[in-house]
Order: structure tokens, then C-alpha cells, then sequence
């Protein structure tokens, strides 16, 4: 497949994730496959091309509606990594690299020896969370499901994915891009937000 039809479905996939809020790339590059006209067995992109596709579609189109909501997370994560400061909290995905919509949420990785201590803690400060899993991929193929706890907070969703605290430097792979996760500690997180 042609690298030019590749970047054609990744830019529509990545005004698809910015305009209809779909948050998953693989079901975005599918629906961009059917409104292109293209057959179902056509090759697809990799998500990293897609990734800097909705970063440059946001960059162009996005307007001040893009920038506000990439200040609010921004703005709200050093606020929230302090108040779990306990759980040495990191700042990862979209408010990091600039790959938002409306539809994502803040996402921090937190670590601790007994995930049930967040729920605690959570709990102890009226804090309403869903539980659910995700699955994080290492290099080397290793694959693990780890806890998500799920709340709003000053308006924003948030998702805190909860590892063990030996894994603080082991890096799992963005599905976004494929590369170890850009982790940023509370100092980097607020150099961020006073950029914004």
C-alpha cells in the first residue's frame, strides 16, 4: 500500500477521533476505511502515524475550544498529583503530548505495594470512582491488566491506573504510539501547566 493512502486514512482517522470524540484508533481507522471507500482487508496505518495526525488536526483545526481544554488538564493535573503525592503519581498521555479531544480523560499512573490503599484513600475524601482494567504491554511482549480507578474532577474525567510500586521505572508502551510512556513527576507537570 502507497505511503500517500496511508496518510489518507491516518488524517481521516484523526478527524474522526477529534470530531466524532472516538477514543479508540483501531475502530477510527476502520470508519475512516468505510468513508474513504476502501475495502475492509486495505492495510491500515500504525497508531503512532495516527497519533501525530489527531496532535496536527488539533494543532490546525482545534481553535480555542482545543487549546482551553489542553490548558484545563493541563492546569488541573499538578492539583490532583498532589493531593495523591502518597502514590508518587505520573502524568501521562494526551495532556502530555497534545493528543486531546473533549472525550479523553487525565490520565496519571500511580504506584503502590497494595492497589486497595488508593481505593481508601479515595474513599476517605468522598471521592466516587469506577473500577475497571486495562492492559499495558511492555517491551519484550509482556502483557498485564492492571486496576483503573475512574472519577470526575473540576469537570474532568480522570483515569488512575494503578501499578505496583517496583515498576515506578519500568515503562509499559503507549498504545497511542507504541513507545515507553512519557512519565511526567509533579515538578515537569507543573513546568507544563505554566506553559499553557
Amino acid at each position: 500500500m502507497s505511503s500517500p493512502q496511508r496518510n489518507g486514512i491516518a488524517e481521516e482517522a484523526a478527524r474522526l477521533v477529534c470530531e466524532e470524540l472516538l477514543i479508540d484508533y483501531r475502530s477510527a481507522k476502520l470508519k475512516a476505511l468505510q468513508r474513504l471507500g476502501l475495502p475492509p482487508r486495505t492495510p491500515l496505518p500504525d497508531n503512532a502515524r495516527v497519533h501525530e495526525a489527531v496532535i496536527a488536526y488539533q494543532r490546525l483545526f482545534g481553535g480555542e475550544a482545543y487549546q482551553k481544554q489542553l490548558a484545563r488538564m493541563r492546569a488541573a493535573a499538578p492539583k490532583l498529583m498532589r493531593l495523591l503525592a502518597a502514590f508518587s503519581p505520573r502524568l501521562v498521555g494526551g495532556a502530555v503530548n497534545g493528543a486531546v479531544t473533549e472525550a479523553h480523560h487525565l490520565q496519571l499512573h500511580l504506584f503502590a505495594d497494595q492497589p486497595e490503599l488508593v481505593d481508601v484513600f479515595l474513599l476517605e475524601r468522598n471521592i466516587d470512582f469506577e473500577t475497571s482494567e486495562r492492559r499495558f504491554r511492555y517491551p519484550g511482549g509482556r502483557e498485564e491488566n492492571l486496576p483503573v480507578l475512574s472519577f470526575d474532577y473540576q469537570g474532568l474525567g480522570v483515569d488512575l491506573s494503578l501499578f505496583e510500586q517496583d515498576d515506578l521505572h519500568r515503562l509499559p508502551l503507549s498504545p497511542q504510539d507504541g513507545q515507553p510512556y512519557q512519565r511526567l513527576d509533579l515538578a515537569a507537570a507543573e513546568r507544563l501547566a505554566q506553559q499553557a
